[in-house]
């Protein structure tokens, strides 16, 4: 394995236990905020997972679509979970 290929499933695993602890802190106070990033952290994890897939395990298959998907949902959870507890 090739040090990016390492470096892609450590940023998958990252975003997983982020999302995890969020998930955790948010069952235990209920605070909006940590369950939209934590959702926001999911959809990450998710798109590691795709890159990870798309580079290390199937490189002949082409899983661009779904990455970019899976960044603009991420990245679209946080800022309307920003917008929604600022209001």
């Amino acid at each position: 394995m090739s040090f990016a290929g390492l470096v892609y499933i450590l940023c998958f695993l990252t975003c997983a236990t982020c999302a995890a602890l969020l998930a955790r802190a948010w069952v235990r106070k209920r605070t909006p905020l940590l369950l939209w990033t934590a959702a926001s952290l999911l959809l990450l994890a998710l798109n590691n997972f795709f890159v990870v897939t798309d580079l290390l395990i199937f490189p002949e298959t082409d899983f661009s679509a779904l990455r970019h998907l899976t960044a603009l949902a991420a990245g679209a959870t946080l800022i309307v979970g920003f917008i929604w507890e600022a209001e």
